[in-house]
Order: C-alpha cells, then structure tokens, then sequence
C-alpha cells in the first residue's frame, strides 16, 4: 500500500500552481530554485522521477559502480577510521597527545608533518620558523621511535602526509619497525604520496616528477611483497577545495590526477590490480551538506568507471575515500561556531560513505590544539559512531531523490570537465598551462563577491558578529626555540659515536644505495635508515643526477574568512591605540517602531567591520539628532527612518553636522531610489541596503576614518 492512500494523488503540475499562487506575481525560477557553484540547478521539491534516468541505474550497496559504497555491509562489521591529526612540533610532544587520544577513542595514527620534513629537509638544514611549524620535526629513526613511542602498528593503522619523502620517510617507519622486531606485513594505513597535489600547493618539488613517479612505483612494488596492507599512493582534493573550488572541480582533478599516477606506474611496470589496491582519495568536507555526500558517491562511481576503462575488475574499481573537515570555511572569528562546522561537515562524511576521517579542531587556524579542542574534535566522530547508529545502517543516502538525482548531475558535471583535462593532455599538463588555477579562481571570485555582498553567510564573521567575544588566546609556539631544539639534536645523531663506527656504517650503507636496483632500492634505502641515515641523507642519495624539478603557478589556498578577519583585525588595533572602537553615531528618528527595522539592519551592517554604534531609541527632530550626533564626537553618521520621511528629515540633518564638522561621513539606511540625487546633493556621503557591498562599505569607512592607512 503506498503511503497516504486515503489522499488524493497530486501530480507535480498541480504543485507548481499552488506553489505560483503563493509567490504572488514572483518567478518560480528565480524564488525556489537554487543555482549552486557548480552550475546545478536545485528543485525546491524532488518524485521519483528525477531518479528515473539516473547512469547507472539504481544499485546496492557493495555493487559497482560503487555509489552506495564499496562494502555491501555498510559500516556494521568495519567503521570507519578515526584519524585524527596531531599538529604538534617535535616527535616527543607528538607523541604524548598521540597516547593520550588513542586512550580516549582515536584508533589511527595520523602523522603530520612540518613543511621541511615534507621536502626532505633535516631540521638543521631549514629556516628557523619552519621547523615544526604545522606539524612534527622528523628526520631520523630515532624520531619516529619517539614519535610512535608505546603504539603497536601491528594493531594500529598509519597515515601519513609524506609531501615529496615517500620513499625515505618509509625507511625510517619501517627502520624503526624492524628495530623493535615487528613484521611489517601488519603494516596498514597510507603513505599519502601525492606528488602533484604538492606541486599544485606549492608550485614545484625539490625533485623532477618523473624521478618522483619513479619513487612511487618502486615504494608501491615494495608494499606489495614486505607490506601488502599498506596504500602508498594518495590523491588529495584539499589544495583544490581549500582554494575555493567547486565540487565539480574537485572532482575532475582528483580523477585525473589519479588517472596521470595509474599511467606513470603502469610505464613502469606495476599491474592495474597492484596499483588499484594501493591507492587511496582525499577530500575536504565543507558546509554545503548534501552536495559533499554527492561528492563521496560521485567519485566512488567515477571512480568505478575509471578503472573499468582501464580493465580492472570488480576489487579494483573500489575506492577508499578518505576525509578532512574543510579549512576554507573556518574562522578565527567566533571560532567556537567551527564545532558546529565540523560536526554537519563530518556527518556528511558519514553518511558519504568515507573510509576514514580527521575532524579538525575548532581552533585549528588560529593555534595548536589543547587536550579540549582535541577531545570535542574527536568526540564528534565518536557520536556519530556511538550515539546517532550511523554504524547500524547500510547507506542511509540510498534512495533520497533529491540526493540520487544531485549525485548523477555531479558526476555527470565532473565527468565532461575530467574529459577536458584528458584533451589537455592530462592533470600536469593543465596544471602547467594554468587551467585548473584559472577556473578555480573563476569560482573563488564568485565566492568572495557573494560573501562581501552577504549573500552568503560566515556566521559571526560577515554575518551576525559578537564583538564583546573574546579573541583566543594564540598561545604564541616559540619555533626559533624548536629549531634550536631539533638542529642541537641532529648534530648530537650525527656526532655522537665518538670511534666513527655508526657513522662510517651509515656512509656505507648510503653508498649502497647508490649501486641499488630499482628492485631493491627501498630494501638499501630501510638499511641505510637503520644505520642511522637521516631523511635528506636518503632523499639525496636517491635523486644524485636528477633532473630540474617542475615548476608552475600554483593555486592559491585561502580562507573565506580572512577578509572580513583583517576588517576586525584593523579595528582591533585601532581600539588599542586609541581605547576605543571606531565609533558610528546612529541618527535614528522618529519613534522605534519608525526607525528600528533599519538601524538594526546598521548595527549589523557596521559591527562586521568591528564599528561601535553608538544607539539611542530615537530622536524627534533633526535639530536634537544633528546635536547628539555632534556632541558624541563619532566622525562617521547613519540616518535610520524610513523612505517617506527621508526627505523632510535629512536636508536639515545633514545641513547642522556638516555646517559644524563637514568631514563627518554620513550614510543612509536604505536605497530609495527615487530620492538618492536629491539625497546626495544634501550631503549624504553613502547609502547601506541589502543589495551593498558590505565588505567594501566597511574597508571604505575604515580608511576614511583613520583605521587603517
């Protein structure tokens, strides 16, 4: 029996019309339908036949071409990995937040690493200030015995981001393994080698890409024979979705990034089922709910379809999807609302489908985690698994219209855009002649008009600020002392066999593997890491007589809310210097119910910029407005009334301010457009409405008052 049989069946065209009748006059098109950054165009309602034409048709869980996920039981036997990272700067403090986390619900190590460390850098060897900024300091054996100090990996999954040092950040994970007597058979997780997701970040690498496919195919034939259960091949989204990319974008890249690192292994040598097994996704999660659980199924079923292409069967056209919670969305601004972020972003995530998940803390852009940004973080992931039963169901995204149909319209959408970059002749190709950063930037324009307009929404940012909140406390990390710290410890790892023994051991083992074989490259290189061979001992030795790195404009990460940051930012210096905000006096006449529609519309307008408004209930004559507004000293005015009384009161208003202090600015609620001539000819300096630029207004306003230069 269907469902309200005892109802009359109302078809879609009936719908429509009542919906028509309702707008009054106003375009069903332009009222409830939605045009995404993606070019989607989302229905205010969803029937069963928007999933009628759906490619493929529909299918269950663990059947390809995977939408629904790559197990066929859900999450009731496996769930999903919580990987939280750790930005800690040195492998000892790593270390303790580590063993304390995985006492307290983590089940992953995820291993972060510092930029130097990433570009196969010792500590000593980098500029003060980098070392240990973002992540751990680690160069040699006896730092990953530190880092990882008390954690069984027999038991418990790595990640790691390695940047350009797969290979040599692996002979020291592996070093250190076979030190304490592990077999690394047990070894599972990723070593989220993803050279051209650096080179997108970053620009370029500190080798040749070719040198680096050479790396990643020699790493990956290793895992294969000494550490089956490991991925040594990473495809990240994060530089893409970080820089203000659509999901479409996201996704087309991400693909063909993945099918450029299938090709380079298959030239040398590796089979499809090999590198099928081996390879795993990264994404971002954001705020638009539903369109990152499409996103997760999209590139399942793209993914699936790939590799089909390709010849794989049924087990390599699955896909590990592993998820981050989004920078590009977070603030430092009421940073407190970023655990509302995490919480949908990562249930999202859930319901997508993804394999593992780090949810970031919610100070994460403004300071390293203390134990209780730590624990909501992780507790958020422990909720979903524990309290809502997302682990007692199988895809609980099947079969929702709205979400069949926006997923089919994604991969459609990313399919054409992937086939454009397969035209380009591939992802570095594209990358090398500014494609993706071009049409990146396109949609981060897009973003950033639609966010100073506030047609989007940064809650507590550029929408609905609390200036009394008080700011963070950045808990400054003194990295000059880390770097001190590390370099004083590399010089004792080089120096301190005072007979030379350990040391000549190290140059013999290093010589070696320059007469390596691509076959036993890794072999030599874990050899060499156990005779206490550094991370740039190894990277150097591995790439004598490479050739000139690649070298690109790269894609330009950023926050959302940096803009409207500095805005806060200038005001709070401002404030500082002075004791006091930038002041606007708020000329409200009439009576409240007269006036108080728009000055609360100014009140909000203004504090985003980090203004204080100075209130009142309202003024009955410009005479006693124009003398308030003077006696308060604020440089800057704002008439709130309404359109009909605009012209009577503000000639006069304007008149007495200007006639004593002419460079006081004066703005106008409101936009009546019949009256802005007359109105600018009084004096009025600027109109607020909701169609203005709220970002500009306020930069504006700050450099004519003197907030910034």
């Amino acid at each position: 029996m269907p469902l309200f049989a005892d109802f009359p069946a109302v078809d879609e065209a009936t719908w429509r019309q009542a919906a028509e009748t309702t707008l009054k006059g106003a375009p069903f098109e332009k009222k409830l339908i939605t045009r995404t950054y993606e070019g989607i165009d989302l229905q205010p309602i969803y029937s069963q036949a928007a999933a009628a034409s759906l490619s493929p048709p529909h299918t269950l869980p663990g059947s390809r071409p995977y939408v629904r996920g790559a197990q066929a039981d859900g999450y009731l036997l496996t769930r999903w990995e919580i990987a939280q990272e750790l930005a800690y700067s040195t492998p000892e403090t790593f270390n303790q937040a580590l063993r304390f986390d995985m006492e307290h619900g983590q089940n992953a190590v995820n291993l972060l690493l510092d930029g130097p460390t990433r570009a196969g850098l010792d500590p000593d060897q980098a500029e003060p200030g980098r070392v240990g900024h973002g992540g751990v300091s680690l160069a040699s054996v006896d730092d990953m015995a530190a880092a990882l100090k008390g954690i069984n990996l027999e038991q418990t999954p790595i990640f790691i981001r390695v940047g350009t040092v797969a290979l040599p950040l692996t002979a020291l994970l592996v070093a250190h393994q076979r030190r304490q007597g592990k077999s690394t058979a047990k070894l599972r997780g990723w070593i989220e080698n993803d050279p051209l997701g650096v080179i997108a970040h970053q620009g370029t690498l500190p080798l040749s890409l070719a040198k680096a496919y050479d790396e990643m195919a020699q790493l990956t034939a290793w895992a294969v024979a000494h550490a089956p259960q490991l991925a040594t091949i990473g495809v990240h989204g994060y530089p893409y979705h970080n820089s203000g990319a659509n999901t479409v974008q996201e996704l087309a890249f991400t693909l063909a990034t993945g099918v450029e690192y299938v090709r380079a292994l298959l030239e040398r040598g590796l089979t499809l089922d090999v590198i099928a097994a081996r390879i795993r996704f990264g994404y971002a999660l954001g705020s638009n709910f539903f369109m990152e659980i499409a996103k997760l199924r999209a590139a399942r079923q793209l993914w699936a379809q790939i590799m089909a292409a390709f010849g794989g069967d049924a087990n390599a056209q699955k896909l590990a999807i592993h998820t981050r919670t989004a920078v590009w969305n977070k603030t430092a601004l009421d940073p407190y609302v970023n655990m509302l972020r995490g919480t949908t972003e990562a249930l999202a995530g859930a319901i997508g489908g993804c394999a593992s998940m780090h949810v970031a803390p919610f100070d994460e852009v403004v300071r390293p985690p203390d134990e209780f940004s730590r624990r909501i973080a992780r507790n958020v992931q422990i909720i979903l698994q524990e309290e809502c039963n997302l682990t007692r169901l199988i895809d609980p995204a099947g079969g929702s219209w709205y979400l069949e149909a926006l997923t089919d319209q994604l991969a459609r959408a990313a399919w054409t855009l992937f086939q454009e970059i397969e035209r380009q002749g591939g992802m570095f190709k594209a990358l090398e002649a500014g494609f993706p950063q071009t049409q990146i930037a396109e949609v981060a324009e897009k973003r950033a008009s639609n966010l100073a307009m506030r047609r989007d929404v940064i809650v507590g940012t550029n929408m609905y600020p609390n200036l009394d909140e008080v700011q963070l406390d950045d808990r400054a990390t003194d990295y000059d002392a880390i770097y001190r710290q590390r370099a004083d410890q590399m010089t004792y790892h080089r120096t301190h066999d005072e007979d030379h023994v350990a040391h000549t051991a190290t140059l013999d083992k290093l010589s070696q593997m320059l007469s390596a074989t691509p076959e036993t490259m890794v072999e030599t290189a874990i050899e060499a890491a156990r005779a206490g061979a550094t991370l740039n001992e190894i990277a150097k030795t591995l790439r004598i007589s490479d050739a000139a790195p690649p070298t690109i404009t790269p894609v330009q990460l950023q926050r959302a809310a940096q803009p409207f940051e500095d805005l806060r930012r200038a005001a709070a210096d401002y404030t500082a210097q002075y004791g006091h905000r930038p002041q606007i006096f708020m000329a409200n006449m009439g009576p409240i119910p007269q006036h108080k529609a728009r000055a609360d519309f100014t009140i909000g307008f203004y504090e985003v910029g980090g203004f204080e408004l100075i209130r009142n209930d309202g003024f009955a004559t410009p005479e006693a407005a124009a003398h308030a507004a003077l006696e308060s000293g604020a440089r800057a005015v704002v008439i709130c009334s309404t359109d009909d009384t605009y012209p009577e009161l503000v000639p006069p208003l304007v008149q007495q301010i200007k006639g004593d202090k002419p460079d006081t600015i004066v703005v106008l609620a409101g936009y009546p457009a019949d009256q802005v001539e007359a109105h600018q000819a009084a004096g009025i300096d600027d109109f607020i409405h909701i169609r203005a630029n709220c970002y500009a207004m306020n930069y504006k306003l700050q450099q004519q008052l003197g907030v910034r230069a």
